[in-house]
């Protein structure tokens, strides 16, 4: 029997249906609630609101549990990469070796931008974040493909998710490029996905960089661990310029502009910045770790605790080992890095963190791998950006093929009531 919620409101009882997801998820589905109760409901950040049904991910932060389509990230960190996770992510399967070959040609094949885009780089500053040239120019880029405009083709919506996905990593590198007032360099065909955003990063045009594998193997697994994460701010913001019918690449790019925020896409920015601060007041992490403690010192330990893990957040212990091999093996010496493995060694078996379970996150360590490679600071969200366009390409897959009204959420409003126009002499 169908299980149901009942809701007495004015001496009246309403009847909800309960929703109960694959994996034993309980919503009630107050769809009619305002046209059966003329109420709505508030709940301040959609913390308690599912927005929407989707089958891309499956998150239980109390218990640490991440899968994509079902699979546990710890099996795919440890024998995929990111574009095949990419792929298992938008299309809903592991693919064959066969589609996995195709696929992987199709990136290739769509990798070079327009020729016309590279003057659209040159009207930026030099000192332009690289997230708004990253926005801006995917929904440039969509103006070379006028298909887009129909976003109901279902007939070309493989090749633009391959123009996206791999036009967005050329984008990425030229916008670094152009910040540092370095020639562009093209992407070459016979490099990976990852390998050739290295190579577009950081070659010259006299000499290709010496891409180590155990780095871009580091990046690939970064790319990987960020490729969804359920109904995140900026997943969410895809998802509802996409009941719009606004094309795929205005959404991504829309995505972009949410992720941006330093309340989700830069908090492993953050960390370095606060290990660039320690360092700079002379401090090994010590004094630090004492003041986070202090509810009244204002500092606070960022890339440690998560919103939705209670637990350890399970991305967190994947690249953490990345993270220590790969410092090992790139014989890298940096003040900044001892101090990241002094606060995390200091937060593990000190009694406050542990308690509150604030663990190192998975922000925590990206950082410190991404500066062990050499990704300079305003490109971290911008790799983040990468990462995480299988899983916006995967939620706009899933609003254009249901049959999704145009979200419009409801408000309660509190300004003033009924109100009269004064002339402008009349005011005081």
């Amino acid at each position: 029997m169908d299980k149901i919620a009942e809701l007495s409101l004015e001496g009246k009882t309403f009847r909800l249906p309960v929703v109960e997801g694959s994996e034993q998820e309980r919503a009630i589905d107050i769809s009619a609630l305002r046209n059966d109760t003329g109420y709505i409901t508030l709940d301040d950040g959609y913390a308690n609101t599912g927005s929407c049904q989707s089958k891309v991910t499956f998150i239980d932060g109390e218990k640490g549990i991440l899968r994509y389509r079902g699979i546990p990230i710890e099996e795919l960190a440890e024998k995929s990469t990111f574009i095949e996770v990419a792929h298992l992510i938008i299309f809903g399967k592991l693919p064959t070796s066969a589609e996995l070959r195709r696929f992987s040609d199709l990136l290739t094949d769509n990798e070079l931008l327009n020729e016309a885009m590279k003057h659209h780089f040159e009207g930026f500053p030099t000192h332009a974040h690289p997230m708004a040239i990253l926005s801006s120019m995917i929904n440039a880029a969509s103006c070379f493909y006028p298909e887009l405009l129909d976003p109901d083709r279902k007939d070309t919506f493989v090749v633009q998710t391959a123009r996206l996905l791999s036009q967005v990593r050329t984008i990425a590198a030229f916008a670094y490029r152009k910040s540092r007032g370095l020639p562009i360099i093209y992407p070459k065909p016979e490099l990976k996905y990852t390998a050739n955003f290295l190579h577009m990063m950081h070659s010259l045009p006299y000499r290709d960089y010496e891409i180590k594998p155990e780095a871009a193997r580091a990046l690939d697994l970064i790319f990987l661990l960020h490729a969804d994460h359920e109904q995140n701010c900026s997943t969410a913001t895809v998802r509802m310029v996409a009941s719009s019918r606004a094309n795929l690449f205005a959404s991504a790019a829309a995505g972009v502009c949410a992720l941006w925020g330093p309340l989700h896409g830069g908090a492993n920015q953050a960390v370095l910045e606060m290990l660039e601060r320690i360092h700079a007041d002379g401090d090994d992490g010590s004094r630090f770790i004492a003041a986070a403690k202090d509810k009244n010192s204002g500092k606070r330990l960022m890339g440690f605790g998560h919103r939705v893990y209670k637990n350890y957040d399970p991305r967190a212990k994947i690249i953490k080992r990345t993270c220590d091999e790969l410092l090992v093996k790139l014989n890298v010496s940096d003040p900044l890095l001892d101090i990241a493995k002094h606060l995390e060694e200091a937060a593990l078996r000190d009694s406050y963190f542990v308690e509150r379970k604030l663990y190192p996150n998975v922000d925590f360590y990206s950082g410190i791998i991404m500066r062990a490679i050499g990704i300079p600071i305003e490109m971290f969200t911008v790799i983040f950006a990468i990462g995480r366009m299988p899983g916006w390409i995967a939620n706009y897959k899933e609003v254009m093929e249901a049959p999704t009204r145009i979200y419009r959420p409801r408000q309660v409003y509190t300004g003033p009531t009924l109100n009269a126009y004064v002339p402008l002499k009349e005011r005081k």
